[in-house]
């Protein structure tokens, strides 16, 4: 079943966590590139399967960035440039894409256009429970194939706005990986410029770079100065240890949320910048239980300071949420939560709770920062305050993924951030079929959200911006979900530059310093 997030995610996933970015600071001048050194980089959690047509973790999709390629790459200022496609044209229900020559899977076979269409044609259809559809290829879409042209044509039963974008961003599986899928689970067959040597769990994966790759991002060549020869990618939960293997030469890259930052920032390090949704509250409104009533789940809110929780989560360093996808990165610049959010009233909120003697089970995501666990005590102290009972859980990303995603836990709130770079990635997240059947994991039924959605995509790009916008609004006006807080995320860098795209790093900007 179940880009994020969750890609606590990214482009167009679940994504759990970090999905959104831009880029800041500089390389330093006079720079000199190393040869053959390993790339260190942190992960806060266990990646899980690899599979990239089978994980919304944002922790497993950088990974995968490393293992695969997409039809179209996103650079660090949001632009679609070339990948496995060197050009494309799209409609809001079809999709032309001309294939680079000379790609090769890490087997050593070619890649074809009939490989790339059968991958989007399975993600695509319902029966093989994708966590992929509705976030990068529409449900029901297929795609054919002109092996002699190198063409991928993609027809959608429905339209999508940015059909080209959506599509371009699924990580493509080559032949051997699609015909047997355990391959993938501790290993990658793609066309990636990595491909895994060593899987611990828990603990590291080693990837070794590709001497013949050569089709990376827009114009990217292989014969450059400071590709890592090794990549390790070690995973390490504790974010001051994270912090403590940046400074001490034993790591290059590692995403820091809280005040561990303000020490590496102080270093004067390579630093780049994620802008992503990190206080984002959810109802599970699975019929039955509490979430299910919106008088409810207004109340609730009410109960809370989401200012005081905005500061808490983002250690301070944070700022109110104004949408479901990050300033500066999705198409559709507007407000869509300041005017939709309920004002705090203890006491209304108080009253309203009443009598309903309410017990939940409050589910929020343990690798995402300490903030996220203060936060969480702060909601359990403010409803409590109001009469309700809240039992919190900690959840690690495959719990999320299990519990909540695959719909096999009893959670009646949640924070689980949702990274996406396209209003339309959000889709399959607020409507269609709840956990186990879909990625609907809140179990949403909202007629406003899904009009509103069926008029934007019919309308290619940013015309339909303001339909987007109204379906953003449903969903807050209703209740569905409470964004309060926008964070700023530091991805440090020490011994090796980098740039981020789609919120994470981009494993072909990858450079090590001498």
């Amino acid at each position: 079943m179940m880009k994020a997030v969750l890609r606590l995610a990214t482009a167009g996933a679940l994504a759990l966590g970090l999905a959104a970015c831009s880029g800041n600071s500089a390389t330093p001048s006079g720079t000199k590139f190393a040869e053959g050194k390993t790339f260190t980089m942190i992960l806060s959690a266990d990646p899980g399967n690899l599979d990239p047509h089978f994980t919304s973790l944002s922790t497993t999709q950088q990974v995968d960035r490393f293992l695969y390629d997409s039809l179209i790459n996103i650079d660090k200022d949001g632009k679609m440039v070339a990948g496995l496609a060197e050009k494309w044209e799209a409609t809001t229900t079809k999709a032309v894409f001309t294939l680079r020559k000379g790609v090769t899977c890490s087997d050593g076979s070619p890649l074809t256009a009939t490989q790339i269409a059968a991958n989007i044609t399975f993600v695509g259809d319902p029966k093989n429970a994708s966590s992929r559809i509705g976030v990068y290829v529409p449900p029901g879409a297929t795609a054919t194939a002109d092996d002699a042209a190198g063409t991928v044509t993609v027809t959608s039963p429905a339209p999508s706005a940015f059909l080209d974008r959506t599509l371009g961003g699924l990580h493509i599986v080559c032949d051997k990986g699609m015909k047997d899928r355990t391959l993938l689970k501790q290993g990658a067959v793609g066309t990636g410029l990595f491909t895994v040597t060593e899987a611990v769990a828990d603990d590291h994966y080693t990837l070794k770079r590709r001497k013949d790759y050569a089709w990376g991002p827009g114009d990217w060549s292989k014969d450059q100065a400071g590709l890592p020869e090794t990549v390790v990618l070690k995973v390490v939960a504790n974010e001051t240890t994270a912090a403590n293997l940046i400074s001490t030469d034993q790591a290059n890259a590692a995403v820091v949320v809280g005040p561990d930052g303000a020490r590496l920032t102080a270093m004067n390090l390579h630093k780049r910048e994620v802008v992503a949704p990190l206080g984002e509250l959810w109802f599970n409104q699975k019929a039955g239980l509490p979430g299910a009533d919106a008088a409810t789940r207004k109340a609730l809110t009410q109960a809370l300071d989401l200012k005081q929780l905005m500061a808490v989560i983002t250690s301070g360093s944070g700022k109110p949420a104004t949408g479901l996808v990050a300033p500066g990165l999705g198409p559709c610049p507007q407000d869509t939560v300041t005017s939709k959010l309920p004002a705090s009233d203890a006491a209304a909120a108080k009253t309203a709770l009443s009598g309903k003697n309410l017990k939940l089970n409050f589910y929020y995501a343990s690798a995402v920062g300490p903030g996220m666990q203060a936060a969480a005590e702060l909601l359990q102290k403010a409803w409590q305050a109001a009469g309700v009972e809240v039992t919190l859980k900690g959840v690690t990303n495959a719990e999320i993924g299990q519990a909540i995603v695959g719909g096999q836990g009893s959670w009646d709130a949640a924070f689980l951030p949702l990274g996406v770079t396209l209003p339309s990635e959000l889709v399959s997240f607020f409507s269609g079929p709840s956990a186990p059947d879909g990625v609907n994991f809140a179990s949403i039924n909202n007629p406003a959200y899904t009009a509103a959605v069926e008029k934007a995509s019919a309308t290619a790009g940013t015309a339909g911006c303001a339909q987007w916008a109204a379906a953003e609004e449903a969903l807050v006006g209703n209740g569905d979900i409470v964004p309060f807080a926008f964070s700023s995320i530091g991805v440090y860098g020490k011994g090796a530059t980098f740039e981020l795209s789609s919120g994470s790093v981009d494993p072909a900007s990858v450079r090590m310093l001498g």
